[in-house]
Order: C-alpha cells, then structure tokens, then sequence
C-alpha cells in the first residue's frame, strides 16, 4: 500500500506542474483539489485491488462458488 501512495503523491506532483504550466499559478484551492482527486483515486483503486486480491488468497471467492442458496 505504502508504494500505491508513492505512486499517487508523483501522479500528483505531476499534474499539479502540468496545470501550472498550461494556466500559470495555482491556487491552494486548486492544489488541493488535484490532490484529492488525483492522488484519492489512485489510492483508492490500489486499495480495492488490494482487496480483490486479498478476497481470492483467503479463499472468500470458492466460498461464494459453493453457496446453494
């Protein structure tokens, strides 16, 4: 988890140089909103990726193969 936040802080970085670049100074406001939606999504996802993978390697995902409800 802690590289997918690795990941998510340079994707970022990236965008927040990328939008000053093309529009000049940002805002606090806009830093932050780049922030949460880049940096919040790409953590999100390794999180249910993570969890996908944790679901298969306990076996959860044969125990609902196996329901006969």
């Amino acid at each position: 988890m802690a590289w997918m936040i690795l990941i998510a802080a340079v994707c970022s970085a990236g965008a927040i140089v990328g939008l000053a670049w093309v529009h000049g100074p940002l805002r606090l406001v806009t830093m932050a909103a780049v922030i949460g939606g880049v940096g919040g999504s790409i953590v999100m996802a390794g999180a249910l990726m993570g969890l996908v993978f944790l679901s298969s390697g306990t076996g959860h995902d044969e125990d609902v193969e196996r329901f006969d409800g």
